[in-house]
């Protein structure tokens, strides 16, 4: 990213703003946003661009496309936009982290409740409520994504062979990228003379580090709090599209290979990340709690924000010119349709363990319907859901 005697690239001085004003309006929004990206991007655009005018529509919307286009919180990397454009560099890091900020805390305030009152029956029967509302919200967000990232035949078939590899155990960043690449490949055969194409693909998890800095947790397993910085980590920098994708890579690492979760804690930790304002990446301080206390909440929430703190000043001042690539281009089509594979098949998974009588069906079919006709903000629905739970337990109670 580039700055000269001008200011912010694209920004004269006149028109930058002060960190005050900066750190105002993302506070505010950490505390208000809720409803997930499309509602966060929704609230920005009303602030920066209508209220304040800090920049205009055609602005906004470059920034918002740049933050599609790399790894992580879409909604979180527009806030750091938008701050270092208005006001520099300590502005990109003030703007994101106080985005952050309040729903970290309620997340881990949650957390500790969860923790010390979840095995009573009221909160069993809370989120008994609230969980089929979830799987409804993330049914939503596959509906309105698909209709944005399925561009034709090759995608919608690309995201059903990741659908259907997920559930015969392919490992879930080899079928993202494996599958992008792939992608890439066929839309762009007659290139293949002339240009080389590589991709790197991480491994699966990052290996257990022995003994170093463990701890015991909530669950019961054994935690190494190095593992779990590393594996949050790797998660933040390879998540594509939604956060909900998040959901495939944590079931991956956490449930099925160092089994330090249960799919039902997983959508414990969905549900209240779905409740709180904020990126629902802030899922991963719920988890980091049950791992291995406030430590474990801090690093992992840490770990998996810092990618996009350390992407969106990288990639800046190239973001124009990859969608003008047919190779980068591809690729990134190639992306988002496995991410949406991925979001279905842990979808069904979590399903599973959320939607398990009459009562949670008719639940999760209402919550859906209510989204894709009014859509409204799910914060309500989540409320709703848990009031269900819970007059369902007094009536039988």
């Amino acid at each position: 990213m580039t700055e000269s005697g001008t200011g912010v690239e694209g920004v004269p001085p006149a028109e930058r703003g002060s960190l005050r004003e900066v750190a105002t309006l993302f506070l505010k929004l950490g505390f208000i946003a809720f409803g997930g990206p499309a509602a966060h991007v929704a609230m920005m655009r009303q602030e920066v661009v209508q209220r304040r005018k800090w920049l205009s529509d055609q602005r906004f919307l470059d920034l918002f496309g740049a933050a599609n286009l790399i790894p992580g919180p879409s909604s979180t990397e527009l806030a750091i936009f938008l701050g270092y454009v208005r006001a520099g560099w300590p502005a990109l890091i003030l703007a994101g982290v106080l985005f952050i900020a309040p729903a970290m805390l309620m997340v881990l305030t949650f957390a500790w409740v969860y923790v010390h009152l979840g095995r009573f029956p009221a909160v069993g029967w809370l989120l008994y409520g609230i969980k089929p509302v979830v799987i409804a919200v993330i049914a939503q967000a596959l509906y309105g994504l698909g209709r944005t990232a399925i561009k034709g035949p090759g995608l919608a078939v690309l995201g059903l062979a990741v659908l259907g590899l997920y559930f015969v155990g392919v490992n879930v960043i080899v079928l993202l990228f494996g599958g992008a690449l792939l992608y890439t490949l066929l839309q762009n055969v007659r290139r293949l003379r002339s240009q080389f194409v590589g991709l790197l693909v991480l491994p699966t998890s990052i290996p257990a580090l022995g003994g170093v800095l463990s701890a015991t947790s909530f669950t019961g397993a054994s935690v190494s709090l190095l593992t779990l910085f590393l594996t949050f980590l790797k998660v933040g920098a390879v998540v594509y599209g939604s956060g909900y994708v998040l959901l495939a890579f944590l079931r991956a690492d956490f449930v099925q290979h160092l089994h330090w979760l249960t799919d039902q804690q997983l959508i414990d930790a969905v549900a209240v990340g779905q409740f709180t304002p904020g990126p629902v990446f802030t899922t991963a301080t719920f988890l980091g709690y049950l791992f291995a206390g406030v430590p474990g909440a801090l690093l992992a929430t840490l770990a998996i924000f810092l990618p996009s703190f350390l992407l969106v000043p990288l990639v800046f001042p190239i973001v124009s010119r990859l969608r003008r690539s047919p190779w980068t281009s591809a690729l990134l089509d190639g992306v988002n349709a496995a991410a949406l594979g991925l979001m279905a098949a842990v979808a069904l998974q979590l399903g599973k363990a959320s939607i398990v009588d009459p009562l949670t069906v008719i639940v999760a079919l209402v919550a859906l319907a209510i989204l894709l006709r009014f859509k409204p903000n799910s914060a309500w629905l989540v409320l709703g859901g848990g009031a269900v739970g819970v007059a369902s337990r007094l009536s039988t109670g």
